[in-house]
C-alpha cells in the first residue's frame, strides 16, 4: 500500500489553530499536556492535529505510543509549524499597535474643549486613540498634513468642496433687536469718533473665500479700512466684543458659548468649510466613516444633534438659534 495521498479538499482547516496545537503538543509530549498549554481542550486539540494530518496526507505523532511520540515527518514539520505560529503571533502583535496608535489629529480653534472632549471620548468607543492638536491657522494645519506631522488635519476649504460647512454671522454683547445685522449700519461721518464700532474677524476666517468678500463689503458701503480687523486670536476677538460695542464674526455655536447675541449678515452668508485630509500614508475613511457626526457637532456645523445640547437652557444659545422677528430689515 503506497503513502496516503493529501486531502487537498480539507482546505476548511484553520491552518494557525491547527499548526498552534501540533507545536504545543509535539514539544511536550502529551496531547492532554500540549493542549492546555495552548489554552485549549485535549479533544480540540486532537481534531486540529487529526485535520493537519488529513491535509498533508502524513501522520504527525505515533499512534501506539502512550505519548505523543512524533513520526519522522512530524519532526520534520514541526520547525516550520512553529514559524507559522511565530509569524500569525508577530502578525496580531502588529495589528494590535497599529489599532492602538494614535491619530494625531489638527484641528481649528474654533473646537471647544467639550467638543473635542466628546470627540476623543466617541473615538474610544470605535477603538481609535485620537489625538487632537488646536492649530488656530488654516495654513499652518495644511502643512502639517503635507509634512506628515499629523496623520489627518480638518482643513478649511471653499463651501463646494466642503463635507460640513458652517454658517457665520455677526454677535455682540447687548442685544441689537434686530433680526440681521447690515454692515453699512456700521458707517460713520468724517465727524465721527476716532473709533467706530468694527467688526473682528478671528483667524480660522482669515481666509480668502471669507475675508475677502468682506473685505469688499466693507469697501462697497463706506466703511473705515479700520473696521474690518483680523485678531490674532479667537480670545482676543471676543474679549474685544464682550468689551465694547465691536462685532465677532462667528458661528452660532461660539456665540451661545461665549454669551453673545448672533445674528445673519445683512448683505451676504458667509460660511465655512471644512474638509478631513490625511497624510500621504493616511486614509481619512474610516476616521469620517465613524466621526463624522462627532466632528460636525466639534466643528459647530450641526450643533442641533447633540442630545446633551439644550438650547432653551441658555439666553446667548436661544438667541442664536431664534433671533426677533422684528420684520424689519435690521440695524446694527
Amino acid at each position: 500500500m503506497g503513502p496516503a495521498v493529501p486531502d487537498r479538499r480539507a482546505g476548511t482547516v484553520d491552518l494557525v489553530a491547527a499548526c498552534r496545537a501540533f507545536v504545543s503538543v509535539g514539544e511536550r509530549g502529551s496531547f492532554t499536556v500540549g493542549a492546555a498549554a495552548a489554552g485549549m481542550s485535549q479533544p480540540v486539540a486532537s481534531r486540529r492535529v487529526a485535520a493537519l494530518e488529513k491535509r498533508w496526507g502524513e501522520q504527525l505523532f505515533e499512534r501506539a505510543a502512550r505519548r505523543a511520540v512524533l513520526t519522522p515527518f512530524g519532526r520534520d514539520m514541526l520547525p516550520a509549524a512553529r514559524r507559522v505560529v511565530l509569524a500569525a503571533d508577530v502578525l496580531e502583535q502588529d495589528a494590535l499597535s497599529a489599532r492602538r496608535k494614535p491619530w494625531r489629529l489638527a484641528v481649528p480653534g474654533v473646537c471647544s474643549t467639550l467638543g473635542l472632549a466628546r470627540l476623543v471620548a466617541e473615538a474610544r468607543e470605535h477603538g481609535i486613540v485620537l489625538e487632537p492638536r488646536v492649530v488656530q491657522a488654516p495654513a499652518e494645519r495644511a502643512e502639517l498634513v503635507r509634512s506628515q506631522q499629523v496623520r489627518a488635519a480638518l482643513l478649511a476649504v471653499v463651501p463646494d468642496e466642503a463635507t460640513w460647512t458652517v454658517p457665520l454671522g455677526l454677535a455682540a454683547a447687548r442685544d441689537p433687536d434686530v433680526r440681521r445685522v447690515y454692515v453699512e449700519t456700521l458707517r460713520v461721518g468724517r465727524t465721527a469718533p476716532d473709533r467706530p464700532r468694527r467688526i473682528w474677524i478671528q483667524p480660522e476666517d482669515d481666509v480668502p473665500h471669507i475675508r475677502d468678500p468682506l473685505t469688499r463689503l466693507r469697501d462697497a458701503v463706506g466703511l473705515r479700512p479700520s473696521q474690518l480687523r483680523v485678531a490674532p486670536d479667537l480670545m482676543t476677538a471676543a474679549a474685544e466684543a464682550l468689551a465694547s460695542d465691536d462685532l465677532l464674526l462667528c458661528s452660532p455655536a461660539q456665540a451661545a458659548e461665549l454669551a453673545l447675541h448672533w445674528r445673519p449678515v445683512g448683505e451676504m452668508a458667509p460660511v465655512r468649510g471644512f474638509a478631513l485630509a490625511a497624510a500621504a500614508s493616511g486614509d481619512p475613511r474610516r476616521i469620517r466613516e465613524r466621526l463624522g457626526g462627532a466632528m460636525a457637532r466639534c466643528l459647530g456645523a450641526d450643533p442641533g444633534a447633540d442630545p446633551g445640547a439644550d438650547p432653551g437652557a441658555d439666553p446667548a444659545a436661544r438667541t442664536a438659534a431664534h433671533p426677533p422677528h422684528d420684520g424689519g430689515a435690521g440695524t446694527a
